[in-house]
């Protein structure tokens, strides 16, 4: 039987869009659910996160029989949670090994996060990302750190060991830039070290869903003309995305960046996360079709990519095409009684408590299934 790619998310690669998945159980792995998605809906990677990882681990019976042996051999929660958690992502590297190896290790990766307990504690940080990536043992896994201040260093000193690195939870333009130059030390870390540049990948993931959530909210609550918040809200995300992708441009004209290229390094490629969209009111699409773009990628939980399979499409504005209307849009916000930095701060402290919660919570449902085998 031929298998076809979707007309839809073909063109989205086609344009230069890598879809990544934003999902992985080991249900999906074992059923040929990735390899299906892979084959007809162009995925081309993995991400993962705490919320992930909860859903799969305590939902139906797949890891049933190792719970039942890490119980035996006397394992804890945060253990246990490991071992499942790795076995996951090295089994989704080597479903997508093959891409990895057509791609010549531009696609085909797979992202496990570090303990978000950690985002505060640089040392610590990057000791796990390198005990997660030797873990799995595989050249296309990508280790996620968050970006905030205290990852910022780690984010280098990981590069400079030769681990690919996932940078999540970038929320402002400032940030962003100090995520740039984070990855440049490392590379230039990892070039002193004797790595060979062109294995080291890196994704910056901006999150862009979740902006115009709290910007909405803030707007109503400013009790502005009904007029003006209809003018405003739902496009903040976007904008302050398409702002970020002028900094990516800008950086690829340095001297710093060429010096690195020549020896083989390969792009930082902006990421587009939280492109689910929240409010119902906008198109379930806006998050992907809005920022189409050569060298990024996208993260999508299933029912987007669904969504995009369906209707997705791509029209003729290219993102550089809307830096000053987006420019003058975050202009409007700040008029109108909007704080960025207040809101961008907002939003990095809220992220990493959910994926913090999420992590407590998982933890203590997984102790209470070993507790259920002794």
């Amino acid at each position: 039987m031929t298998v076809t790619q979707n007309q839809y998310t073909q063109a989205l690669e086609t344009a230069g869009v890598s879809l990544w998945l934003d999902d992985l159980s080991r249900d999906r792995i074992n059923s040929g659910d990735l390899q299906h998605l892979i084959d007809t809906k162009t995925i081309t990677g993995v991400t993962t996160n705490p919320a992930i990882f909860g859903k799969a681990l305590t939902s139906g019976d797949a890891y049933t029989a190792q719970l039942a042996n890490l119980a035996t051999a006397g394992a804890d929660a945060q253990t246990a949670v490991v071992e499942m958690t790795t076995d996951d992502v090295r089994a989704a590297c080597d479903v997508l090994a093959p891409v990895y190896a057509a791609t010549n290790g531009y696609d085909g990766r797979v992202s496990i996060e570090v303990d978000p307990r950690l985002a505060w504690d640089t040392d610590s940080t990057v000791t796990q990302a390198l005990e997660l990536a030797q873990k799995v043992g595989r050249e296309n896994v990508m280790v996620k750190i968050p970006g905030t201040r205290e990852g910022l260093p780690a984010i280098s000193r990981v590069l400079a060991e030769g681990v690919s690195v996932n940078v999540t939870l970038i929320f402002s333009l400032s940030r962003y830039r100090e995520v740039v130059n984070a990855w440049l030390t490392g590379l230039e870390g990892a070039r002193s070290n004797g790595h060979d540049l062109s294995k080291i990948h890196s994704v910056a993931s901006f999150f862009v869903s979740r902006v115009d959530t709290e910007i909405d909210a803030q707007l109503e609550r400013l009790e502005l003309p009904s007029q003006q918040v209809l003018q405003l809200r739902g496009r903040a995300g976007i904008a302050n995305a398409r702002l970020a992708y002028r900094i990516f441009e800008q950086f690829q004209d340095t001297e710093r960046w060429r010096l690195l290229a020549s020896a083989g390094a390969r792009l930082q490629r902006p990421l587009w996360a939280s492109t689910g969209t929240k409010n119902p009111e906008y198109s379930d699409v806006r998050y992907v079709n809005g920022l189409v773009a050569e060298y990024t990628v996208n993260t999508l939980p299933e029912e987007t990519l669904n969504a995009v399979a369906d209707h997705g499409e791509i029209t003729d504005s290219r993102i550089p095409d809307n830096y000053a209307m987006d420019d003058d849009h975050l202009d409007d916000l700040a008029r109108a009684g909007i704080d960025y930095n207040q809101v961008v701060a907002t939003l990095e402290t809220e992220g990493l408590q959910k994926f913090v919660d999420a992590w407590n919570e998982l933890l203590e449902k997984i102790q209470e299934q070993l507790n259920a085998h002794n």
